[in-house]
């Protein structure tokens, strides 16, 4: 569970967005994280899955692991599509979830891609396709099984993996998404985001809704307590879609006593409600 202190430093922050919030959010967990990243070490950094700078990507193996029938996570991280990091040894977020996946017993890749405003609509989707590829081709040789394959984003992230369904919609190289506190195209497009989306009448058609909303693949689907209002809105719009089309909602959380950025920062912590609701979708999935 999450320990009063924690509860206490997140709900002082509120909904707001911005550096300094994640920096209070950081400092909430960062011994917690430190000893993780000791714990459990990248098995390969900066490795190349495309032609492009930030095509990178870093695998995180369990310790000792052998074969390779392992499931595979892939985690995408968030930024607003205009900034964000895979992380490092030194700068934890984000590592933290590829670190927990190993410590669950599966291997964890974690990626960066592409930005905008440099690089826009349906550069996400794309890169997401580009590391699933690499996956497919590679994770064998890091005692993963290629053909167990979840793929798991938050915020802009999470949007990525929608544009991915967007553009592969018959796909049948992942097994499942994990998407916290993401924007699925229920509300209305907010002026930061054009950068990647380009203008305002573009948005309708490249909204990702319908992609998310018809997919036949099991969900995992999030948002925070202390997520802003419109996050919260795309949760609730994506039940509801759900709800109309498949005549049930997709497996939910909405996790008390988080904000729009711990939802993945704390992963690896000793709160362990959505790791252990993650990890239990990964392994009924991938069964």
């Amino acid at each position: 569970m999450q320990s009063p202190e924690a509860r206490r430093a997140i709900l002082s922050l509120g909904t707001r967005l911005g550096p300094d919030v994640i920096d209070a959010v950081a400092k909430v967990y960062d011994a917690e994280q430190r000893t993780l990243v000791e714990q459990q070490p990248a098995t390969a950094i900066d490795i190349a899955y495309g032609h492009h700078e930030r095509h990178k990507l870093d695998i995180y193996c369990p310790n000792n692991a052998k074969g390779n029938s392992l499931p595979v996570v892939l985690f995408v991280h968030g930024g607003g599509f205009l900034k964000g990091d895979k992380g490092s040894v030194q700068h934890w977020h984000n590592t933290n979830v590829g670190r927990l996946c190993a410590q669950a017993g599966f291997v964890g890749v974690v990626i960066n891609y592409r930005l905008a405003p440099a690089n826009s609509w349906p550069a996400g989707g794309e890169d997401v396709a580009a590391a699933i590829g690499w996956i497919k081709n590679h994770i064998g040789e890091y005692s993963g099984d290629p053909n167990r394959l979840i793929v798991m984003g938050t915020s802009a992230g999470a949007v990525h993996l929608c544009t991915y369904l967007q553009l592969h919609p018959e796909t049948s190289d992942i097994r499942g998404l994990v998407l916290l506190s993401g924007l699925y195209g229920f509300t209305p497009l907010d002026e930061r985001d054009t950068y990647y989306y380009g203008a305002q009448e573009l948005y309708k058609e490249r909204r990702p809704l319908a992609a998310i909303s018809n997919t036949a693949l099991p969900l995992l689907v999030c948002c925070a307590e202390f997520d802003p209002a419109r996050f919260q809105n795309e949760f609730i719009g994506l039940m509801q879609a759900r709800l109309s089309i498949h005549s049930v909602i997709p497996r939910a959380a909405i996790l008390s006593g988080h904000n729009h950025y711990s939802m993945a920062m704390h992963l690896g912590s000793s709160d362990r409600r959505l790791a252990d609701e993650v990890i239990s979708f990964v392994t009924e999935t991938c069964s």
